[in-house]
Order: C-alpha cells, then sequence, then structure tokens
C-alpha cells in the first residue's frame, strides 16, 4: 500500500470571470445629478409632482450611495463644492430651496418633499442629517436670502421630526459666530419651528440634545450674556425665548446656588461668609428672597443624616434647626419669605414621615428665633397652607395660633414679667 500522499492535480493558465455583483462600481455622482436634474425639470416647480418623481426616481437610482448628491440637488440646484458653491462647469436646476420663493409657505411645501422623500427611504435619515449639518457649516458662502430660506426650511422640519436638534450644533463654529452668522440664522429658525410649534416643544426638543443651557453660545464669548440674548432676540420677535432662556439662566444659577451653599455648610464656614455669599448671588442672578429661604431650608435639612425614629428625630431637628437659625433668619425679611418657608416646613415634615408630629416644635422654634413672625403663622393658618398633612398640622397648631390671636389684642407694653410668661408658654408648645 503506498501510503504518500497522491498530489492534487492543479490547474494552470485558467483565467475566472468576476462574478457582475462582485465588481465595485465606480462612483459617479455626476450621472446620479444629471439624472435627477433632468427629472426636475420635466417636473417643473409642481412640488406634488417633484415628490413623486423622487418617489419613483428611489427604485432606480442608488439613493444610498448618492445621498449627499441628490441632498444637494434639492436644496442648491447642483452639487456643492467645498465652502457651499456651485461648480461653474456643472448642470444645475432652478427646482431647488435656494431658488424659491423666499417665503414660510414656500418653504412649508419643500419640508413636505423632504419629509415624504424620507418616510419612503428611511435610510435617508442619517444622510439628511449630515446634509444639514454640512449645509449650515457652509452659511457664510451662500447669500442672505439662500440662509433665510434654509432656516426657515430647517425649523419647519425641527418642528415636524423629520430633523433631530443636534444638526443645531453647526451653529457654534467659531467663524459663523464671531461673524454674527449663527445668530441671525437662529432668528429665523427658531420663528419658523415656534410657528409650526410652541416654546414649550422647542424648549423639550432642545433639552433630549443637552441644547437647552447653550443657545447663548451662538453669539461671541463677550456677549454671552442673559441681557444681551433677550435684547437681541426681543428685537427680532422672539419675546418668549428670550423668556426661556432668561428662567433657564435662572435655574441654573438657583442649583449652582444650593450646590454651592451645601458645600459651605459642609466645611462648616461662618454663617456672615455664608450670608454674604448668597446676598451677592441674589443681585447678580435676580435670584427673590422668598425663593432663596426655599434653597436655604433644603439645604439646612440635607447636611445632616436623620433619626429614623420618630420619638428621637423632633429632639435632633430642634437642636439642628436652632443652631441654623440665625442664617435663616437672615432670609425672611419679608412676610412673603416666611410664608415659603412655612410651606416648605409642612411639605417636608409630611413627605418625611418621621417629622409628621415634629412641625409645631419647628415652627415655635422659628418664631422664639424671631425666623418667623405672627402674621405669617396666622396667614398660614387661616388660608395659605396646602392640603399636604392639613388636619395633622393645623391641629397641632390650634393652641399656638389661639395664644398668638390673644397676644396681638393684649396691650404691646410688655414687663418682665410677660416676657418671663411667654417664654415659660413657648417652652410648654415644645413638649
Amino acid at each position: 500500500m503506498n501510503n504518500q500522499k497522491q498530489q492534487k492535480p492543479t490547474l494552470s493558465g485558467q483565467r475566472f470571470k468576476t462574478r457582475k455583483r462582485d465588481e465595485k462600481e465606480r462612483f459617479d455622482p455626476t450621472q446620479f445629478q444629471d439624472c435627477i436634474i433632468q427629472g426636475l425639470t420635466e417636473t417643473g416647480t409642481d412640488l406634488e409632482a417633484v415628490a413623486k418623481f423622487l418617489d419613483a426616481s428611489g427604485a432606480k437610482l442608488d439613493y444610498r450611495r448618492y445621498a449627499e448628491t441628490l441632498f444637494d440637488i434639492l436644496v442648491a440646484g447642483g452639487m456643492l463644492a467645498p465652502g457651499g458653491t456651485l461648480a461653474d462647469d456643472m448642470m444645475r436646476t432652478d427646482v431647488c430651496v435656494f431658488a424659491a420663493q423666499e417665503d414660510l409657505e414656500t418653504m412649508q411645501a419643500f419640508a413636505q418633499v423632504f419629509n415624504k422623500l424620507i418616510r419612503r427611504y428611511k435610510y435617508l435619515e442619517k444622510g439628511f442629517e449630515d446634509e444639514v449639518k454640512k449645509l449650515l457649516l457652509f452659511l457664510k458662502g451662500f447669500s442672505e436670502s439662500e440662509r433665510n430660506k434654509l432656516a426657515m426650511l430647517t425649523g419647519v422640519l425641527l418642528a415636524n421630526g423629520t430633523l433631530n436638534a443636534s444638526i443645531l450644533n453647526s451653529l457654534y463654529n467659531e467663524n459663523l459666530v464671531k461673524e454674527g452668522v449663527s445668530a441671525a440664522f437662529a432668528v429665523k429658525l427658531f420663528k419658523s419651528w415656534i410657528n409650526e410649534k410652541d416654546i414649550n416643544a422647542v424648549a423639550a426638543s432642545l433639552r433630549k440634545v443637552s441644547m437647552d443651557n447653550r443657545l447663548m453660545e451662538l453669539f461671541p464669548a463677550n456677549k454671552q450674556s442673559v441681557e444681551h440674548f433677550t435684547k437681541y432676540f426681543t428685537e427680532a420677535g422672539l419675546k418668549e425665548l428670550s423668556e426661556y432662556v432668561r428662567n433657564q439662566q435662572t435655574i441654573g444659577a438657583r442649583k449652582e446656588l444650593q450646590k454651592e451653599l451645601q458645600e459651605q455648610m459642609s466645611r462648616g464656614d461662618p454663617f456672615k461668609d455664608i450670608i454674604l455669599y448668597v446676598k451677592e448671588e441674589m443681585k447678580k442672578n435676580n435670584i427673590p428672597e422668598p425663593v432663596v429661604i426655599g434653597i436655604v431650608w433644603s439645604s439646612v435639612m440635607s447636611t445632616v443624616e436623620w433619626n429614623k425614629k420618630e420619638e428621637l428625630v423632633a429632639e435632633q431637628a430642634i437642636k439642628h434647626l436652632k443652631q441654623y437659625s440665625p442664617l435663616l433668619a437672615a432670609f425672611t425679611t419679608q412676610g412673603q419669605s416666611e410664608l415659603t418657608l412655612l410651606l416648605k416646613i409642612q411639605e417636608y415634615c409630611y413627605d418625611n414621615i418621621h417629622f409628621m408630629k415634629a412641625f409645631q416644635k419647628i415652627v415655635v422654634l422659628f418664631y422664639k428665633a424671631e425666623v418667623l413672625s405672627e402674621e405669617p403663622i396666622l396667614k398660614w393658618y387661616k388660608d395659605a397652607h396646602v392640603a399636604k398633612g392639613k388636619s395633622v398640622f393645623l391641629e397641632q397648631m390650634k393652641k399656638f395660633v389661639e395664644w398668638l390671636k390673644n397676644a396681638e389684642e393684649e396691650s404691646e407694653s410688655e414687663t418682665e414679667e410677660d416676657v418671663l410668661k411667654l417664654n415659660c408658654l413657648l417652652s410648654g408648645f415644645h413638649r
């Protein structure tokens, strides 16, 4: 038996034909462009006919491969060179966004063309977003009229969900911002977007892509202030956008204030330093005192780990809040601030069940420490309280409120004996 392996026969001098589907087709956007432009020339400016032509052509032409060319033609009339110019030797068409009338109604009609095309060929979604990002970077290469049309179209497409708000990142390009192109474009864009939806829907879309706090970046660094943004967009007829940005800035400032306040408390900074810092922030960010007292209360209550036993937490709370009374008193110089604090205490005691029996003790402590005064307490008791734990807290406060009412009716002059009686009485309310 022959153990040697038999040599396998080999083929030499043979050539195999490559199957047609394995051949890589040459990238030829010019031929694709010619087909699209010829079709658009035949349809004319009837956008319904344009939409039907594009729908049918997707079965014959390679939209997936030539998406950029397709969208260049529909927006600018032909293939765009870097920078946004049309090549002189290329075919072009007037059936495009840039050659259309400069009004919102026309741009809404073009938006329907893009919407139908992308709904029919879902794979074009990403290509279209990339196209719009590119077009925004090319804004300086377009005329003012072309920019206005593109802005209106983009606003409508953002409103109907064809585009994602993340495309706006392109507007933060340094050169566009520096020359004022981004801000001017944003005016037209937001006008058409808000016209289609409302400011709440616009805000929700911006929040989804973390753009809600970046709108001031449409201006150069030396103009990135709420005042400048508000003036610019209000004068342009976008007061609702100005107010939204102002509110966002205020919310951000409040969050930052609370964060810094908690850090200062955990470090044990002197109250006089904390008060000075808070008052400076109030002035700088125009934060009213009733808002600040809510922030201070939340910060004070978050600096300690509370006992889980109801019978011990009240004593712990009184000891803790007595220490922080001077800080709280610095921000209850208005009746509305005192009422806000009372409501915050009520909500806190209700939301944290171990504090249900501590409400009255906290209010009496603050009355003694001159954080709270008679009038706001009586108003809270009468009609300014909220529903949370209402029956429990009103019952707790009944005797103290009766005493306050009686004290108001008595003579304003107090003897040393009266003061002693007052302190004894208030001490009794703690028990």
